[in-house]
């Protein structure tokens, strides 16, 4: 039987943190394997930490790791990876933007077989909720990566993603993205080294608020020539 590690980046977000750490229990436990629920948590001023502090102490399922400084969520990731017990490692974002329902199939795809699976928000029988600006974006950008990555996924950035721990602790090894762009690079390396990677379709709703930022959306774009040049210099 497979045990998860499940992550929850976060950063000054109690509120929505007050909401994802109950369900997200419910739902492991209802996934009926043994699980681990981290909370990776940098510099918040808000009383994010001390949310995360009360449920460590009253559930040993859940876990605290915090950092004294903003490290952002790729370099997050990769902390919660390094003591993360689970043959299963898998992230979503605190607002839940991603329906937890659909954690059952993002985890069983890995038992099943595939080394890293995401859910997308951009294919035929995905249901999504968000503005207009944010629609735009994102098609660009995964159109930006499907053409210059030569990547065959239709969406890079959801961020509802599980790996065989395993096989991402290679994978980081190559991954250079501190931030936000750590999701598009996993999935291209990934892909470049003929592993199994599966999506699937998701129901995502915006949440109230984001901290991506517009200069992150342009620091992304550089991201992608940054990475296609790594690509390119290998062949």
């Amino acid at each position: 039987m497979s045990s998860v590690t499940a992550v929850i980046p976060v950063y000054n977000d109690v509120n929505a943190l007050r909401r994802a750490i109950p369900e997200s229990v419910e739902a492991l436990a209802a996934f009926g394997r043994p699980f681990e629920l981290i909370i990776a948590e940098d510099e918040s001023t808000d009383g994010t930490r001390a949310v995360a502090e009360e449920w460590e102490k009253k559930d040993p399922r859940v876990r605290l790791l915090h950092s004294d400084k903003r490290q952002g969520r790729g370099t997050a990731l990769n902390r919660a990876l390094a003591i993360a017990k689970g043959d299963i490692f898998c992230y979503y974002d605190v607002d839940l933007a991603t329906s937890l329902t659909h954690l059952a199939e993002l985890l069983s795809r890995i038992e099943n077989g595939a080394d890293v699976v995401t859910g997308s928000r951009l294919l035929k029988d995905s249901s999504i909720t968000r503005s207009a600006k944010r629609e735009c974006t994102s098609r660009g950008f995964n159109f930006l990566v499907r053409t210059l990555l030569k990547s065959d996924l239709s969406d890079h950035q959801c961020g509802f993603k599980a790996y065989k721990t395993e096989v991402l602790r290679e994978l980081v090894k190559e991954i250079q993205a501190p931030h936000w762009f750590w999701d598009t690079e996993s999935l291209v390396l990934a892909e470049r080294k003929g592993l199994r990677v599966e999506e699937f379709p998701v129901q995502w709703t915006e949440g109230v608020g984001t901290t991506v930022k517009v200069k992150d959306v342009f620091s992304m774009g550089n991201d992608i020539l940054r990475l296609r040049k790594r690509l390119k210099n290998r062949e």
